[in-house]
């Protein structure tokens, strides 16, 4: 997978700034720098808010379509399908990009877990539509991170993060009033957010939820009741999107046989990673290099 630096490479062929540290940025965009976008989506190991301030933008997510406007926040988590299908030409949007090792570790990462994992359950569908006072005050706090990316401020990383946590806490704000929030223990939060660390460490070469679990000092039938609970979605839903989305990015940007893409995804064989991958993706690995 692209890590936040490698995917602006890929867009971009140069750096959005000097020593810049890859873990943090913000920019204002337009269409075309969007649709450069369909290039790493998918493929993206970051967190991604998109605040739409003029115009439309379509894309399909999952295999269903959206529409963003103007005031609607938009929610990308590592492991999403996302296409950009078109937009309108006065499309105006501020995109808020953040590492996923690093925004895991932040001290707000609970309000991440219910930021990013409510909405998708309750609203079913990655976005919120903001009340115009609430979008001017989310629009704010993304350019005042932008100002700080942009400073020589000897403080500039400490300040950054703590924009980002007030930002998490303001868009949670937004969403405890756009939906009734189901209540979660604590004790649940910790265990999934124990899962979410292990899994982008571990799901090469471990498909089994035994392993989650033994890792969290739990059983795998407690394991998969906090994940469904917390997130409405399975152990195994999460550990085959990420083979899903690191197979997907092998075979459009390695030159790995699809038998070596196999080996190193610890399938048994060739055949069963080749159904694994058309079951999910709906076309075969061969087809899907084909289409690159």
């Amino acid at each position: 997978m692209y890590s936040l630096k490698e995917s602006w490479m890929a867009m971009y062929g140069e750096m959005p700034m000097e020593n810049w540290d890859g873990k943090m940025y913000c920019i204002e965009t337009d269409a075309a720098k969007t649709f450069r976008s369909n290039e790493t989506q998918g493929f993206l190991s970051a967190y991604t808010f998109t605040l739409v301030t003029e115009g439309w933008m379509k894309f399909l997510c999952n295999g269903k379509m959206l529409t963003l406007q103007a005031d609607d926040l938009y929610f990308y988590s590592p492991g999403l399908s996302v296409t950009i299908v078109s937009a309108s030409e006065n499309y105006r949007a501020i995109c808020l990009m953040a590492d996923e090792h690093t925004t895991i570790e932040l001290p707000t990462v609970r309000d991440l877990v219910s930021i990013a994992y409510m909405p998708i359950v309750q609203l079913h569908e990655p976005k919120l539509s903001l009340p115009h006072g609430e979008a001017l005050r989310l629009a704010k706090r993304m350019r005042e991170i932008i100002e700080y990316l942009h400073s020589d401020h000897i403080y500039k990383t400490e300040i950054l993060r703590l924009l980002y946590a007030v930002f998490l806490l303001d868009v949670q704000n937004v969403q405890q009033q756009a939906v009734t929030r189901r209540q979660i223990p604590q004790r649940f939060e910790e265990i999934f957010i124990g899962f979410i660390r292990l899994l982008p460490q571990h799901f090469v070469e471990r498909h089994d939820i035994a392993f989650y679990a033994s890792s969290l000092n739990i059983s795998t039938v407690y394991l998969s009741r906090v994940v469904r609970q917390v997130a409405g979605r399975t152990v195994v839903d999460y550990i085959d999107q990420m083979l899903l989305m690191e197979a997907a990015f092998l075979l459009r940007t390695s030159s790995m046989s699809i038998t070596q893409i196999a080996e190193y995804l610890h399938f048994a064989d060739a055949p069963s990673f080749s159904k694994f991958f058309s079951r999910l993706k709906g076309v075969s690995p061969r087809e899907y290099r084909v289409e690159k």
